[in-house]
């Protein structure tokens, strides 16, 4: 893409299983605003690479949802079920230079042999399977990416609302899957691939994948990308502090919409983020102008149900 045909371009990527709830929504509407705010394209893809949990059905009412908000896609949908080819090519390039070995651990025998790291119940592999013999085992085996060793494996990048953020991928992350013992493709993976082949420039999600990041600049700069820019946003909670999930059914967009209008959900959502003074009613559109990542507070959204 030369210089005269550079256009910022943000992404939407939703996985098809179950219907949106409010949090996804607040993801969806900042990631829009912010790309609209910087006159970019924003992209749809549906991240159906789950397939015992992902469903057709649901992938079209995300999209009927974010036509009846106000959230329409310049781009796609595109589908990661229909890829696969792509990133059987991008982990054969891995393979090649010995940056990827199978593992054979299953998540019980992980768990035995670490404890989660710091206080978020994160377990870091401690690559078990890393030096094995070829032949040693046999079976289904997940595909692990290496990271560099203790010390050489520091990732530094500057997110667009949290600031500056240094992770040691050896200390805090360990080797990753980046394909699964079932065969399906690993999240980290298809979205490295995909938001380099599609041109992505800016990430907007929420903050509970704020360590993914440094593992998809290192996977993306090992496979001769450009990482895009990442920008985390504060998550929507309940009122016991817990982020919102699928769970959450008096929240999901099936219960919104038979009881609000699309302008009081955006009018919602836009106060609670500090977009603007009340939660009057409102259009994503017209909120386009004033948009600024500033106006955004860092600390989780607990939302009260009325």
């Amino acid at each position: 893409m030369n210089n005269k045909e550079y256009i910022e371009r943000g992404r939407f990527a939703p996985s098809p299983t179950g219907r949106m709830h409010l949090g996804n929504v607040f993801s969806a509407l900042l990631s829009w605003l912010s790309i609209k705010a910087q006159g970019g394209k924003w992209v749809l893809r549906i991240e159906d690479i789950d397939p015992q949990r992902s469903h057709m059905e649901y992938a079209d009412l995300i999209m009927s949802d974010l036509e009846w908000l106000g959230l329409t896609w310049d781009e796609g949908p595109f589908y990661q079920s229909e890829r696969g080819g792509i990133y059987e090519a991008e982990l054969q390039k891995l393979a090649d230079r010995g940056m990827t070995y199978p593992c054979y651990c299953t998540r019980a025998d992980i768990l035995a042999t670490q404890a989660p790291h710091e206080s978020d119940g994160r377990v870091v592999y401690k690559g078990t399977c890393r030096n094995l013999k070829p032949g040693t085992h046999s079976g289904p085996a997940a595909i692990r990416m290496r990271v560099p060793e203790e010390g050489e494996g520091i990732v530094s990048f500057v997110d667009g609302h949290y600031g500056e953020q240094t992770v040691d991928l050896t200390t805090q992350c360990g080797d990753f899957i980046v394909r699964r013992k079932d065969g399906a493709w690993a999240y980290q993976l298809a979205v490295v691939v995909d938001d380099a082949l599609m041109g992505i420039t800016e990430v907007v999600r929420g903050r509970d994948l704020l360590l993914s990041s440094p593992q998809q600049i290192y996977l993306a700069k090992e496979l001769g990308f450009a990482p895009p820019r990442f920008t985390h946003l504060p998550l929507l909670c309940n009122t016991e502090g817990q982020r919102l999930s699928k769970r959450d059914r008096s929240l999901d967009m099936e219960a919104l919409r038979s009881r609000f209008e699309a302008e009081d959900i955006i009018g919602l959502l836009a106060y609670k983020a500090g977009l603007q003074k009340s939660p009057n009613r409102v259009t994503a559109e017209e909120l386009v102008a004033g948009f600024d990542w500033k106006k955004i507070g860092c600390e989780d959204i607990i939302l009260v149900e009325n």
